[in-house]
């Protein structure tokens, strides 16, 4: 899966990114095969509902921030009020919904009415009207710096019709088992497009290496080092997710971050490089660097990815001898 996204964010990353929500949410059920008693059954039930969904040719894809969460879906503002058939009505305001207009099915969370803790839902928006009159309303369409084609618009949804995980109140878990799998496909679709601009790069500059000037010879040693460092955290992070699986959460953490980092750096460096028409809005290396750049707000974004990693520091630390 990762290798076939990351083939594909060379050619558009747009489309590579959308791609990656589908089997990302599919991930919430798949990789958690089983859940304890009373919820066997129903988490059953609902888990050939979402494989029919997308056996039916149905499209699955994510609208779980908010304004001012920081990219926390702990954080949600958003109310799901329980209907007298088992469903749930969502009332706020989320956005980045990529893959706005061709998703069939978005996840998204929200605090059930009189409960104090988020749980993930799930909303049929195929055909959904944008102007309110269904209850999601169109407020800001995407306008991203980079992956300029997700439509990642935001939308504020009132009282409209949701379904609750099958599994409740386990939101961090369900998550946690997915993490990995999500992580190394988000990540296969940064070094796609990271490594297309340093390929055509390479050869532009092969042209030119009798003319390169010192800076440019040095800042090019620096683009192949940070080209094989990439490659090497993205082959870990799929060994790691590949014979760990659910286990695999330290091993992807860090190498999604390192690869965010080494990624905006690379393309930075290539843009520098090849001169002021990387400036220009025909640059592929130009949209490359605000392509990359969509790694890092991606789950988890930059600061819960540190604080992260930082706590499993200490609580290595804490059980040394």
């Amino acid at each position: 899966m990762s290798e076939i996204l990351r083939t594909l964010a060379k050619g558009d990353p747009s489309v590579a990114l959308v791609s990656s929500m589908h089997p990302a949410v599919l991930s919430f059920w798949l990789c958690q095969d089983q859940v304890p008693e009373p919820f066997t059954e129903a988490w059953k039930s609902q888990k050939e509902l979402v494989a029919q969904v997308a056996l039916n040719g149905g499209w699955w894809g994510t609208i779980t921030s908010e304004p001012g969460s920081g990219g926390d879906v702990l954080k949600t503002k958003a109310v799901a009020q329980p209907t007298d058939h088992d469903g749930y009505k969502i009332s706020g305001q989320k956005h980045f919904g990529s893959g706005s207009g061709i998703t069939s099915y978005m996840i998204t969370t929200a605090i059930s009415e009189g409960e104090g803790a988020a749980d993930w839902f799930f909303m049929n928006v195929d055909g959904a009207k944008w102007d309110g009159s269904a209850g999601i309303k169109l407020i800001s369409e995407w306008d991203g710096h980079g992956m300029i084609a997700t439509q990642s618009h935001a939308f504020d949804f009132s009282n409209y019709s949701a379904t609750r995980i099958a599994w409740p109140d386990n939101l961090r878990t369900i998550a946690a088992a997915a993490g990995p799998f999500i992580s190394s496909i988000f990540t296969a679709v940064i070094v796609g497009v990271a490594e297309a601009a340093f390929e055509a790069a390479r050869a532009q500059i092969f042209k030119r290496r009798d003319d390169l000037k010192p800076y440019e010879q040095v800042e090019w040693a620096r683009v192949e080092n940070e080209a094989w460092i990439m490659h090497a955290a993205y082959e870990s992070m799929l060994r790691a997710v590949e014979t760990k699986g659910a286990n695999a959460a330290v091993e992807t953490l860090h190498a999604k971050t390192a690869v965010a980092e080494i990624a905006e750096s690379m393309t930075a460096r290539i843009c520098r490089i090849t001169g002021g028409g990387s400036f220009h809005r025909a640059s592929h290396f130009g949209w490359a660097f605000e392509d990359v750049r969509a790694l890092g707000f991606l789950r988890p974004p930059w600061s819960l990815a540190f604080e992260a990693a930082l706590q499993r520091t200490w609580d290595q630390l804490e059980q040394m001898p």
